[in-house]
């Protein structure tokens, strides 16, 4: 028994010679809550670390846009050798909050944020000797951004009995927004399940619609930086009342034709009566039995 934990108490002071030798690790601090910052200021991406630092030091900033691997990250900025070097599209909004960034802290500053700036920002601290951990801290950022002016649309069959869709979309919000459709006006409160909307997708479902449903509806985009909204008129008819309108219509144009054609026959015997009698043909007595025939449908004033 003694002599199997003679090699292994050996090979434990060994292992803690050489890391006492080696140095400390590397520990770097990040926030683990994700940080947001609203659009157009100036973000402090928070990081620390502890180490002890020597002549190899060197601290650098990446970034990675959402969706993509780590190992896509692009640089921001590099500190070595004692001299700090921006770089990349962020290059002239990237700055350190203290410089140089030898006293523990690597905290970033990027001003006047816009919303290509969401994404992972990588603090990755180097310093030979320390290898026993990585070194790196990652912190989430979203830029805040108030809905765009939403886009209203309309699709279905806008009549009695049919159905409507309404649609609201912002093309920027961050975060994403949520709509909400209201009626403006005073109107009847629609039955239950005829207007159903959705918060996340913008749309509004009318089902059942009648005329009353007519009117003015209204889409808000809301999220914590603010809202705005797009109005869309609905307008139902009814094809049964177009039907009669159309008959109706029919009627007092055939009603107009039998009247002016009464007139013209009217004003057609008056100056034949002022003519001296002439003897008339055939062509003639067909005239007089369709005047006759209209008499009895419209009588004719005598003189």
């Amino acid at each position: 028994m003694a002599r199997l934990l003679g090699p292994l108490l050996y090979r434990a002071l060994l292992g803690l010679i050489c890391m006492t030798a080696l140095g400390p690790a590397v520990e770097v601090h990040v926030p683990a809550e994700p940080l947001s910052t609203p659009v157009g200021k100036t973000a402090e991406l928070t990081c620390s670390y502890s180490t002890s630092v020597t002549d190899n030091f060197a601290l650098e900033w990446s970034f990675v846009q959402p969706g993509e691997p780590i190992s896509a990250a692009h640089p921001i900025l590099y500190f070595t050798n004692g001299h700090l070097y921006p770089t990349g599209s962020k290059a002239k909004r990237a700055s350190l909050l203290q410089n140089p960034p030898t006293g523990g802290v690597a905290t970033l500053k990027l001003s006047d944020v816009h919303l290509l700036d969401t994404g992972t920002y990588l603090c990755h601290v180097n310093n030979p000797p320390d290898f026993y951990t990585n070194g790196l801290g990652l912190i989430n950022l979203t830029v805040l951004v108030a809905p765009s002016s939403p886009l209203c649309s309309q699709t279905g069959r806008i009549s009695v009995g049919g159905s409507a869709a309404l649609r609201c979309s912002s093309s920027e919000g961050a975060p994403k927004p949520v709509y909400n459709w209201i009626r403006l006006g005073s109107f009847p409160t629609p039955s239950p399940g005829s207007m159903v909307q959705d918060e996340v997708s913008g749309q509004l479902i009318l089902t059942n619609l009648s005329v009353a449903s007519s009117g003015t509806y209204r889409c808000v985009a809301t999220n914590q930086m603010g809202s705005a909204s797009c109005e869309m008129t609905l307008s139902v008819t009814d094809p049964s009342k177009g039907r009669v309108a159309g008959a109706v219509i029919g009627v007092l144009l055939g009603l107009l034709f039998l009247f002016v054609v009464a007139l013209c026959l009217i004003r057609f015997q008056k100056e034949r009566r002022r003519k001296p009698k002439e003897t008339y043909w055939g062509s003639d007595l067909r005239y007089n039995k369709f005047f006759w025939a209209i008499q009895r449908v419209l009588p004719v004033g005598k003189e």
